[in-house]
């Protein structure tokens, strides 16, 4: 460990600058991300020291929600209070946010066309590689012990194959990791708070209050649902900004374990209930993400920009650029609150064992809903439209064997050896795959 101590807090514009940077620089998912916030925050500008730039990932790893945007808001936070982190985590979003919703403008008028739809094709293939990259890391991060892998099958089984709603799954596996540790049997250890090491002055708002609690808590409950209120009264329930607002702002409360572990039951919600897409059109929104700076959520923006597009009295871009602001707002604005109001208590939540062991259950779990989002995305790379047959209780994908596409499998195992095998760069493994299917479809 770095002993170094930190540097003096900088001026607001030169923790603007950098956080600017951080923002543009943000490819690659989240472990890339805080690899290069500990690079900048850390080594470089020594803003922060090596244990409580740790202590505040560690937090943010037990929020719903990106965990690197959190980082960077809850960074910005420690520097400059609340202007500090609203800068910090806005700056990291919105590049990203921008690049997406220009992207889905250009999909929504030219993705007829034979080269974009060849570009498309590889990329979904190529995507299907990036999920099965995602499940092999978080599986060996996750699985520790018999109990976690017991808990992955069964939410796999209960959200594949049960048709069970995810945000009861995520509640149902903290509460059998609260419950195995009541009884004993815990599933993770936590370190101790004097683990941290190192002596660190803290600034005055970062500690505990009452009335700075309540305060903080009372105005972002109001900007995250003051707008949802407005929407209803305005719209009524069935309007599809209103839907979004209310679907996005569930999905910002149980999004434990990254994008990967929500997008599966976003995509099923967003086509067969809402409306807002096609089968496959989460494999494109998920290959543009890929390739944006930013938090892989951002993928959202371009499901409630198609939402918008498609279903409002608008005219598509208009109704496609409301629908992505929208999506935005709720998805993000929760991130701030987490913030806000819990990093003052960080040393209270991160020592209380029972809770750390209720959320290493739904990490374990969240492996077995990646595992879902993999075979749901090969499904429909490998065989296009799929139908589904009961048995029993249980819901099976009966895919017509006669439509496998074998160029789409190519794409993918290319992509898949390249990225698991050879550590391969992922934007670049992207790119020449969708110059792949461009060349297909010409052929």
């Amino acid at each position: 460990m770095d002993a170094t101590p930190p540097r003096a807090a900088p001026s607001f514009g030169e923790a603007t600058r950098t956080f600017a940077k951080i923002g543009l620089l943000s490819f690659g998912g989240p472990a890339g991300q805080i690899a290069l916030m500990h690079k900048i925050l850390v080594d470089e500008k020594r803003w922060l020291d090596e244990p409580r730039f740790l202590h505040a990932l560690n937090y943010c790893m037990l929020l719903p929600g990106p965990e690197a945007m959190q980082l960077a808001t809850y960074s910005g936070w420690l520097l400059h209070g609340i202007r500090g982190g609203l800068v910090a985590g806005l700056l990291f979003v919105l590049p990203g946010a921008i690049v997406i919703t220009a992207l889905s403008a250009i999909y929504m008028t030219v993705g007829h066309i034979t080269l974009v739809q060849g570009l498309l094709f590889g990329l979904k293939a190529a995507v299907l590689a990036v999920v099965l990259e995602a499940l092999i890391k978080v599986s060996k991060r996750a699985l520790k012990n018999g109990s976690m892998v017991v808990l992955a099958i069964a939410a796999f089984v209960a959200i594949a194959f049960l048709k069970l709603p995810f945000p009861l799954i995520v509640l149902a596996a903290a509460a059998i990791g609260a419950l195995l540790h009541l009884a004993g049997l815990a599933l993770s250890g936590t370190r101790s708070a004097d683990e941290d090491g190192g002596a660190y002055e803290m600034p005055e708002w970062t500690r505990p209050s009452a009335r700075r609690f309540f305060t903080t808590l009372g105005v972002w409950l109001a900007i995250w649902f003051l707008p949802l209120i407005v929407l209803w009264q305005a719209l009524g329930p069935a309007h599809v900004f209103t839907a979004e607002a209310a679907f996005f702002s569930k999905m910002a409360a149980v999004t434990f374990g990254g994008a990967y572990a929500v997008l599966a039951y976003v995509a099923q919600q967003a086509v067969e209930v809402y409306g807002w897409l096609k089968p496959d059109e989460m494999l494109t929104g998920l290959g543009l993400a890929e390739t944006t700076p930013g938090p892989l959520i951002l993928v959202l923006v371009f499901v409630g920009f198609l939402g918008g597009a498609r279903l409002s009295t608008l005219a598509p871009l208009a109704g496609g650029v409301a629908g992505a602001v929208v999506t935005l707002w709720f998805t993000f604005v929760p991130c701030f609150l987490w913030i806000f109001v819990g990093a003052p208590y960080v040393e209270t939540v991160r020592n209380v064992r029972w809770l750390a062991s209720a959320l290493a259950a739904v990490t374990a779990a969240v492996v077995g809903i990646i595992a879902n989002l993999a075979v749901w995305f090969a499904l429909h790379v490998l065989f296009g439209n799929f139908r589904e047959v009961a048995w029993g209780p249980l819901m099976l994908p009966a895919p017509d064997l006669g439509r496998f596409d074998w160029v789409a499998a190519a794409i993918a195992v290319g992509a898949g050896v390249a990225l698991i095998r050879f550590k391969a760069n992922m934007i670049l493994v992207l790119a020449i795959s969708a110059l792949a299917g461009m060349a297909w479809q010409l052929a």
